[in-house]
């Protein structure tokens, strides 16, 4: 008998975390440059045609995690509820931030990523380059949530002050050296200051 589609994707899940953590530990053991995905498959105990079927390059593996936030994001803003404000539908997206830093394992992969796009020169751009195309991408996709309610200024406002409040929370945190704890309890007050001036104003406004 075939296993079941449950067991088949937490399987898949599992190797592509492995992947994603023995990746982060050869990075800061031996340098970004110096991992090869050789390295880094076996790592995870699995050949090199499978890293491939999971990432195309080993800078796909450093910013996976950006990317899915982004499509939970871009899910949570197409789901608007019944009477959802603006602020409120930004509040529930970056609820997942929140979780994945509560997470051991996860906001240890943050760290780690954080500490390689600020030091490796290709990743910060590339880094730089996925954060320009998310926030518009997140623009389009807000605006789509509100149609006649917010207008493009409107939405990029909103976008930027609340996103970016989350971003550099966990940022800031994170070079503070603080606990996960004290990081997302920062992020937290970064993005509720965030959302209080937003909903000081109308069309924002509860």
């Amino acid at each position: 008998m075939g296993e079941i589609p449950g067991l088949r994707e937490r399987k898949k899940l599992r190797t592509r975390h492995a992947l994603i953590a023995g990746a982060l530990r050869l990075f800061l053991e031996k340098g970004y440059e110096q991992t090869t995905i050789s390295e880094i498959a076996m790592a995870a105990d699995v050949s090199t045609r499978t890293f491939f079927s999971y990432f195309a390059s080993k800078e796909e593996v450093v910013l996976c995690n950006a990317r899915e936030s982004l499509d939970h994001i871009l899910r949570t803003f197409a789901e608007r509820r019944p009477g959802e404000s603006p602020a409120d539908l930004l509040s529930r997206a970056v609820e997942m931030i929140f979780d994945v830093l509560a997470d051991t394992e996860r906001g240890w992969e943050i760290a780690e990523v954080n500490r390689l796009v600020m030091t490796v020169p290709s990743l910060r751009a590339q880094a730089l380059l996925l954060m320009f195309d998310a926030q518009h991408r997140m623009v389009d996709a807000l605006q789509q949530a509100f149609p006649g309610e917010l207008d493009a200024i409107e939405a990029a406002a909103a976008v930027g002050s609340v996103i970016g409040a989350a971003k550099l929370g966990i940022s800031v945190g994170l070079e503070q050296g603080g606990p996960s704890r004290e990081v997302i309890e920062g992020c937290r007050r970064a993005v509720g200051l965030a959302l209080a001036g937003l909903r000081a104003v109308a069309p924002f406004e509860s």
